[in-house]
């Protein structure tokens, strides 16, 4: 690959712009890969089922992979940091394809979990990965161009997900919605070994943190089992709830105490001293609340209220998504023009936070053009958020730290995005609960996250009614909820200090306490230069 010979801080060769577009096309189809899996098997799931059996473990299917991927994300940072970005990022898709012709190939539903948990573990290497190395290769100052991207994969997953997956399963038969990875994963196999080239990065000396990786483990697996399992598998104040949520305490704060002794630790404590990292892991648990939250009511109530189509469910998020689209595009190039972002993170708090409440007064009597005018406010929201997040807390560590900023930034909305499917989920199923018992259509409920268009149409006039009016009671209490939660991420955003993005120099000082990153007199000069 030609290279320019623009001067960095270190005096290294940068890559021209056009090398950098080809190396951030293929990890965006190695982000695709991440993204579409959970929509397209999410669809096939009806068939899955259907052949193999097991419908009592089929929440286990997503709960496999979503733990895995939570439980692997910082590992995969951190043995990023340690040993090179490229080969570690190569491994993660290796290890997700494997796991993807394993799940094609399983025979019963114990098989299909545990090849399941084999995807979810390379996926947490996957979307870090593809993180960390825009890092490594974009300054601060550049990445704004390309956040429109990343924003444009996640809405195609989500738009195409559901279509792409339920058209395999009709014409290819279910397992061909995990062989539909092997292409792609080939792809962008093949794109990364030829055109990403990194630094060749020294190994450090010291070993694996393995027993701080263990309590972490540990640590998350509980917490994602209780948000998953809690109101539902079991009763909020059950045994094993309960214990779940003694064995998670104990194991963090055990990896609290080892890490700080650690000489190399999985999460260095040393990143959240920075003020500015800290309230974009805050902020970033926050809009993974609000947004996996939005995800899973907004098609329910279009279901359920509206009487959409199930079949084009990606379709109806189109307002939210194509808004989120946009507006990351347009706010990534005024970062990169003007170098001033801090207005975009209050910006997208009071957007989601407008949205979310305006999202809540829908009732049975809202229309859906109405409907979309909020999802799009929430959306842009979203858009100003999502990458900005990432875009400042890399900006706030030290390049030799951004494998572990990265992992850890996504950790925090993936653990936002449990909790907040989890406790909106259990807002929304009491109220409807309450609904249809206060209304005599009690006979409904049980069922009633099954219940779509078609199957209400069956149902007697005045039941009907009852369980509409309940989805939208529900959806205004899970809505007004988010709403309120969304109002933490507006003050955290309002902390924010503004300091300058490093530009193409790449300085290696470590940013101060106080969240400023200070650029050394040979770095700055070297910027002006190229």
């Amino acid at each position: 690959m030609t290279e320019l010979k623009k001067a960095t801080a270190d005096g290294k060769a940068e890559p021209p712009a056009r090398s950098v577009r080809v190396v951030i096309l293929a990890l965006m189809i190695a982000m695709l890969l991440a993204m579409l899996d959970n929509m397209i098997v999410g669809t096939a799931m009806p068939t899955i089922v259907g052949d193999l059996g097991g419908m009592e473990h089929l929440s286990w299917v997503v709960t496999a992979y979503t733990l895995a991927t939570a439980v692997s994300t910082p590992i995969w940072g951190k043995l990023g940091d340690m040993y090179g970005r490229k080969g570690i990022f190569l491994t993660s898709i290796v290890i997700f394809l494997i796991g993807s012709v394993l799940s094609g190939m399983a025979q019963d539903m114990g098989q299909l979990i545990g090849f399941r948990a084999v995807q979810g573990l390379g996926a947490g290497g996957l979307m870090v990965g593809v993180m960390a190395i825009i890092g490594d290769l974009v300054p601060p100052r550049e990445r704004g161009k390309y956040q429109g991207m990343m924003a444009g994969v996640m809405a195609v997953a989500m738009i195409g997900g559901p279509l792409v997956g339920g058209t395999i399963t009709d014409h290819l038969g279910w397992r061909w919605s995990f062989y539909i990875n092997l292409p792609l994963g080939a792809v962008a196999l093949a794109m990364v070994t030829a055109v990403l080239h990194l630094p060749r990065k020294e190994r450090r000396k010291a070993k694996v943190d393995y027993l701080g990786t263990a309590l972490l483990t540990v640590g998350i697996t509980s917490i994602v089992l209780v948000t998953t399992w809690g109101g539902t598998e079991y009763a909020w104040g059950s045994a094993v709830i309960m214990e779940l949520i003694a064995l998670g305490v104990a194991s963090l704060a055990g990896f609290f105490f080892v890490e700080r002794k650690a000489a190399e630790p999985i999460v260095p404590f040393h990143i959240f001293r920075n003020r500015n990292f800290t309230l974009m892991s805050l902020v970033g648990f926050m809009a993974g609340f609000v947004m996996f939250g939005a995800v899973l009511f907004l098609p329910l109530f279009q279901q359920s209220v509206q009487g959409a189509s199930a079949t084009n469910s990606g379709l109806l998020l189109l307002p939210m998504l194509l808004a989120m689209m946009i507006v990351s595009l347009v706010a990534g190039r005024i970062t990169t023009s003007t170098g001033r972002y801090k207005i975009f993170p209050i910006l997208g708090s009071i957007l989601m936070v407008a949205g979310l409440f305006l999202l809540s007064t829908m009732d049975t009597g809202t229309t859906r053009f109405t409907s979309g005018v909020y999802m799009a406010v929430l959306g842009a929201g979203m858009g100003f958020l999502m990458q900005i997040t990432m875009l400042v807390a890399q900006n706030s560590v030290e390049l030799k730290d951004m494998g572990v900023a990265s992992s850890s930034t996504t950790l925090f909305r993936t653990l936002g995005s449990s909790f907040g499917v989890a406790i909106m989920g259990a807002l929304f199923t009491g109220r409807v609960q309450d609904e249809m018992t206060a209304r005599g259509g009690g006979g409904a409920t049980e069922k009633s996250a099954q219940l779509d268009a078609a199957h209400l149409e069956m149902l007697p006039a005045a039941m009907r009614e009852a369980y509409q009016y309940a989805v939208a009671s529900g959806t205004h209490i899970a809505f007004l909820v988010g709403g309120s939660v969304a109002v933490f991420a507006l003050v955290a955003a309002l902390f924010v200090k503004e300091v300058p993005l490093r530009g193409s120099a790449k300085p290696e000082s470590a940013p101060d306490d106080d969240g400023t990153a200070p650029t050394p007199p040979a770095a700055a000069k070297a910027t002006q230069n190229a």
